[in-house]
């Protein structure tokens, strides 16, 4: 595991091209909401977005939504843009995309500015991830 230092980006194609990396090595934490007022992380790679009805059949529920900033806050301790399951005010269930699997990835460190690379497999291990097919292209 590694924090690296970074300037703003405006976009995926920016961040990634500081990084030195393909947008798909930058992953999302996307904190999701279910209709039973929990929530689970899902990791995203760039370029792909959740795949709602692929998450709510694995999930096994009817409603899943991405909540209010201010909720994603209250629930993680992160603010969007920096939120990760490491560290999480709350050890939320963890979904991962299948395609993550095998790559050293990017993602949010906890505070803007900052980058968290890790061995994807080895946080899927850590956090007991589902690991499925939950994206499709943006």
């Amino acid at each position: 595991m590694e924090i690296r230092e970074r300037p703003a980006a405006r976009s995926l194609h920016e961040a990634a091209a500081l990084l030195g990396l393909d947008p798909s090595g930058i992953v999302k934490t996307l904190v999701v909401k279910r209709s039973d007022d929990t929530f689970l992380f899902a990791l995203i790679p760039g370029g792909r977005k959740i795949s709602w009805p692929k998450l709510r059949a694995l999930v096994g529920v009817n409603r899943l939504k991405l909540p209010d900033p201010e909720v994603a806050l209250a629930a993680t301790g992160y603010e969007r843009g920096t939120i990760v399951p490491i560290g999480s005010s709350t050890a939320w269930p963890v979904y991962a995309d299948e395609s993550i699997r095998g790559e050293r990835i990017a993602m949010g460190a906890g505070a803007h500015g900052y980058s968290l690379f890790v061995d994807a497999d080895a946080l899927i291990a850590a956090y007991d991830a589902v690991v499925a097919d939950i994206s499709e292209p943006e």
